[in-house]
């Protein structure tokens, strides 16, 4: 039974790690202008089901709303980073 829990800890800490690499990917990305491809549409796909529970709610609550960041995207990846770190 612990070792299942342990490759199912181990399973999702590659996944988290792996949306935390697109995101980190799609940021770089965003700073130079390009047109729309597979790759950056691919880390749309991949990330946006990630963000946009948190734009969401920001927006929901009218939090961060002048800002020239996406604060939701930071919010996500620090709440990615410590669901890593509690697994």
């Amino acid at each position: 039974m612990t070792d299942v829990l342990h490759l199912i800890s181990t399973v999702a800490m590659l996944l988290l790690s792996a949306v935390q690499l697109a995101m980190l990917l799609r940021a770089i990305l965003s700073w130079f202008p390009m047109d729309s491809n597979r790759f950056t549409d691919f880390l749309f796909g991949i990330t946006e089901p990630f963000i946009y529970p948190v734009r969401l709610l920001f927006e929901k609550l009218n939090w961060f709303q002048n800002l020239p960041i996406d604060i939701s995207f930071l919010v996500t990846y620090l709440l990615l980073s410590l669901l890593t770190v509690f697994l």
